[in-house]
């Protein structure tokens, strides 16, 4: 009856990650479809709509049409690969190097392994969270620290291509203006215009030099950067016109983001209470009864309900997570 129960469990949670895989994929295709709207132009031609429509705009639509399929066949490579560590530090701005990285990784899995036999785990928790040291925390680690640069530089790219605006305006070279930028701006913007201003000085192409920055900043709005400048680049329409567009597209995603993250904070927050509360309780108990919910740990069953437990409530968290983490 155990067996059966284990194999109706294992069951039901394979059923269960697909279900919920496929949801993610089916939210990613439509993401990059909305993505490759607004790149083509979707959003501003329906604000703009007129009886003729101008053949350099019908170009660069066929030039937007073209890039897109290009982009396409780049991800679809690019999906192939696995993202390495140096990408992955590099993404996240941080100065180490990768063999740095695997000695932290490292010490980390030897004192989370130290400190669960002091506790007297049993090995097979041991191992979990040896696996948990070396490979889960410290990715988890650097993709948080990323996201945060992402946010940082989202804030501030659109001052900057405002900013270069103004300056292209006046009358600055485009390369001057980029300097200007990586000099007035800190941070991840300051960082990026810097790398791009550092490859248009060795004669790579503004266009491609953008291009080559998608691969540290790897967030909607940097490839529409790109992707623009690469439009301008072959119909050799006005830069200053195609900056200040996706600057004011940009705004607008980010003010609709923070429009949907305040109408799903409630969301958020009773999904954290519902997953925060069986530990809470759990800790709890192992303080106040011991000998009540230690059967948990020693019992052979006890340890599949434990595990049966984790496994769903990590379902289910990770379930409420896709449905209130709406992507634009």
């Amino acid at each position: 009856m155990n067996m059966l129960q284990l194999i109706l469990i294992v069951a039901i949670t394979t059923v269960v990650i697909i279900m919920g895989v496929t949801f993610v994929l089916g939210q990613e295709r439509a993401r990059q479809k909305r993505v490759m709207g607004v790149i083509q132009g979707g959003g501003a031609g329906a604000r703009q709509k007129g009886p003729k429509k101008d053949e350099k705009d019908k170009r660069r639509a066929d030039l937007a049409k073209k890039l897109k399929d290009a982009k396409e066949e780049d991800l679809k490579a690019d999906g192939k690969k696995k993202t390495t560590i140096a990408m992955m530090l590099e993404q996240a701005g941080l100065s180490i190097s990768v063999t740095q990285f695997w000695i932290f990784s490292v010490l980390l899995c030897a004192g989370l392994t130290f400190l669960s036999k002091i506790m007297g785990q049993p090995p097979h928790i041991m191992v979990a969270v040896a696996i948990i040291g070396l490979f889960g925390l410290p990715r988890f680690v650097v993709k948080k620290i990323t996201a945060r640069r992402q946010k940082k530089f989202l804030q501030e790219f659109p001052d900057a291509l405002e900013a270069t605006v103004r300056l292209l305006r006046a009358g600055m070279p485009v390369s001057e203006a980029i300097s200007m930028i990586a000099r007035e701006f800190e941070g991840p913007v300051g960082e990026e215009m810097e790398r791009i201003r550092d490859k248009q000085k060795i004669g790579v192409p503004l266009h491609e030099a953008a291009l080559e920055a998608t691969r540290r900043m790897p967030i909607t709005e940097m490839q529409m950067f790109a992707t623009g400048l690469s439009i301008q680049a072959q119909t050799g329409s006005s830069l200053s016109e195609v900056l200040l567009n996706l600057s004011n597209v940009i705004r607008a995603r980010f003010r609709l983001k923070r429009k949907v993250k305040a109408l799903s904070s409630e969301a958020i927050a009773s999904a954290s209470i519902i997953a925060a509360l069986p530990v809470l309780v759990a800790t709890a108990l192992y303080f106040v009864n011991y000998d009540y919910i230690s059967l948990l740990f020693t019992d052979s069953f006890g340890n599949i309900l434990l595990t049966g437990a984790i496994v769903w409530m990590s379902l289910g968290v990770f379930v409420m997570k896709v449905m209130i983490n709406f992507k634009i």
